[in-house]
């Protein structure tokens, strides 16, 4: 069974945040982040339960190559994505999405 995948807005403007530093780093490398990133969000689309549960509910799937985690909820036939969450950050500071 193939999911939806919803994007919160907030995870819409962490994609564009990234990506703006990325090809800032060097020009090109932003779209490699987004190659990755669309490649986790294809496991996630084919197999939601592929990853473990780290938070309460939610699950975390790291990106290849960046220090990423597509942070996600399943709900019903659907998948919730709430954020893209650099691993640096403190799981404190991204709970506030889940409601």
């Amino acid at each position: 069974m193939i999911y939806e995948l919803l994007l919160s807005d907030e995870t819409r403007l962490d994609i564009f945040d990234a990506f703006l530093w990325y090809e800032e780093q060097r020009e090109g490398l932003g779209v490699e982040f987004e190659l990755c990133l669309d490649a986790g969000l294809s496991r996630i689309q084919d197999n939601p339960f592929r990853y473990q549960i780290r938070y309460d509910s939610v699950r975390v799937c790291f990106i290849e190559r960046f220090p990423y985690g597509i942070h996600y909820q399943l709900e019903d036939s659907y998948v919730r994505i709430f954020g893209l969450f650099h691993t640096s950050m403190n799981p404190s500071s991204w709970f506030d999405r889940l409601n």
